[in-house]
């Protein structure tokens, strides 16, 4: 599924949902999965190829991703985001269900100034595996702390980790 249909169909898979006109065979809801997860724990690129917020540049990274507490000030509620993960575990076709596995994850986190509302940014990122949402989240520190200081510029930060956030630390030399 294109990710700027994915809000539309995620309100359409709530609304039946809802109604409680998904066809079930028992426990499992029928559908076909549209994102392949076949380089987990990468996103498909298809899907989720990651996108940028226009606000925050190398030469605004000192009143933007620097700043202590600044992706709160960006980040969007779980109101949106919900129903983004709930068609993405659809979309993906991920045999766990449970929304609690997942977390709706930017593939350019908010801390290398990722775009924080578009659905190509955000994928349902399992909490399973050997590297898993926790895993990255780790990534995405070191990698803003690297920019922050000056040791890589914010766009290698963010094409390593829109590439493959596994290796972003060690193509970029820091970890």
């Amino acid at each position: 599924m294109r990710p700027l249909t994915r809000i539309a169909a995620s309100t359409s898979a709530l609304t039946l949902a809802a109604a409680g006109l998904i066809i079930t065979t028992g426990s499992t809801p029928a559908f076909a999965s549209t994102c392949s997860q076949s380089r987990l724990p990468l996103p498909d690129a298809t899907c989720t190829p990651g996108a940028y917020n226009p606000d925050v540049t190398q030469s605004t990274i000192g009143s933007t991703i620097c700043v202590s507490g600044w992706t709160a000030t960006v980040r969007p509620p779980t109101s949106y985001t919900n129903p983004l993960k709930a068609q993405g575990i659809i979309d993906y076709g991920y045999a766990d269900t449970a929304m609690a596995d997942y977390e709706e994850d930017h593939l350019v986190p908010l801390e290398l100034g990722g775009a924080p509302r578009d659905p190509g940014n955000l994928w349902p990122e399992p909490y399973s595996g050997t590297k898993t949402a926790t895993t990255k989240d780790g990534v995405e520190t070191k990698l803003k702390n690297a920019v922050c200081k000056g040791t890589i510029t914010l766009s290698a930060a963010r094409s390593a980790i829109r590439n493959n956030w596994t290796t972003a630390l060690s193509v970029t030399g820091i970890g």
